[in-house]
């Protein structure tokens, strides 16, 4: 490892944790994910997974200890990994525009809104998933359909 100018005041070595998982875990691969991926298929993430998404809250909610929750993680993550792989199959090149547009521009929604239209029409005819913005008025546009995405360019400008 080597030196990072201030970053002295934490230790110079790796932070592995080594404890094992309880015996009633079964061992779960991760997501394989980056955040921009997961990012761009948040609204679906979302719709494919609330139901495992919903129990993990309330669990979370009743007990603060993190082993209490993991069997409920495990099935977030199981889920997750079941939509990415069906992502891939159908909807493979609209995500990975849009999720290169966003590695490209600081994860700014706004400068990829063009790359997202296609990626929410492949998402929609395929899984039949609604794209639905919390607290955004119901009399006006979302955001994710009005023609004008963004101002300006400011694309590739660095």
């Amino acid at each position: 490892m080597g030196y990072f100018p201030g970053y002295d005041h934490l230790p110079h070595k790796e932070w592995v944790d080594s404890t094992p998982p309880p015996d009633n875990v079964k061992d779960v691969p991760e997501v394989g994910a980056t955040s921009a991926v997961l990012t761009s298929a948040s609204f679906a993430l979302g719709a494919h997974c609330q139901k495992y998404n919903d129990d993990f809250m309330a669990c979370k909610s009743e007990n603060d200890d993190p082993a209490h929750c993991l069997q409920e993680g495990a099935r977030v993550t199981r889920c997750s990994i079941d939509l990415m792989t069906k992502l891939r199959e159908k909807c493979r090149t609209e995500l990975t525009k849009h999720w290169n547009c966003l590695e490209l521009n600081n994860h700014e929604l706004f400068y990829c809104r063009q790359e997202e239209a296609p990626l929410n029409q492949c998402i929609f005819q395929n899984f039949g998933y609604k794209k639905e913005i919390p607290g955004a008025p119901k009399d006006e546009v979302p955001v994710f359909e009005k023609k004008s995405r963004y101002f300006g360019n400011a694309r590739y400008t660095f």
